[in-house]
């Protein structure tokens, strides 16, 4: 039994000791562990309301971003009635654009053929006339033979008699 007792009083011994030294390091370390948590409790509680105001914050964002999304959203609406009326103004323009072009050309087209009609008109001309002289020249030198020839001279100078004649009578 006498071992049972001295190890109760060794158990004993120990719980004695184990009180002191935590009841001396509770009494010791109370200031600085209850500052602690306190500060630790402050410093939680500025995160809790600071995380509050961000959140807060970013639902405003939040808000701000949908009213600016759906007035993007009109906004795109808008530029793309403007674009598609600016293309179709732009498609008229062209199209007149081609129209004013086309009739240029046709004009010119028109302005060239008749300037090549003219060109043929005269070149043909030109081309009958020389043809027709000399048709003319063979026809005359067929029909003028040295007779014939002294035959006109002679009439000629007879017309010249005469001329010369009834001037000299005035």
């Amino acid at each position: 039994m006498s071992g049972q007792i001295s190890a109760t009083m060794d158990f004993l011994g120990k719980l004695v000791n184990f009180l002191i030294l935590f009841g001396g390091l509770a009494f010791v370390l109370r200031k600085p562990v209850k500052a602690m948590l306190a500060k630790r409790s402050a410093d939680i509680g500025g995160a809790i309301r600071q995380a509050e105001e961000d959140r807060a914050g970013a639902e405003t964002k939040a808000g701000e971003s949908r009213a600016k999304m759906s007035g993007l959203e009109e906004e795109v609406r808008r530029l793309k009635i403007a674009a598609e009326e600016e293309g179709r103004r732009e498609t008229e323009r062209i199209s007149r654009a081609a129209e004013g072009e086309a009739e240029r050309l046709k004009k010119l087209a028109r302005q060239e053929v008749e300037e090549q009609v003219r060109r043929g008109v005269r070149e043909l001309k030109t081309y009958a006339a020389a043809r027709a002289t000399d048709l003319a020249r063979e026809k005359i030198r067929k029909r003028l033979t040295p007779e014939v020839q002294a035959a006109l001279i002679d009439k000629s100078i007879d017309r010249l008699s005469d001329i010369h004649e009834k001037s000299d009578s005035r």
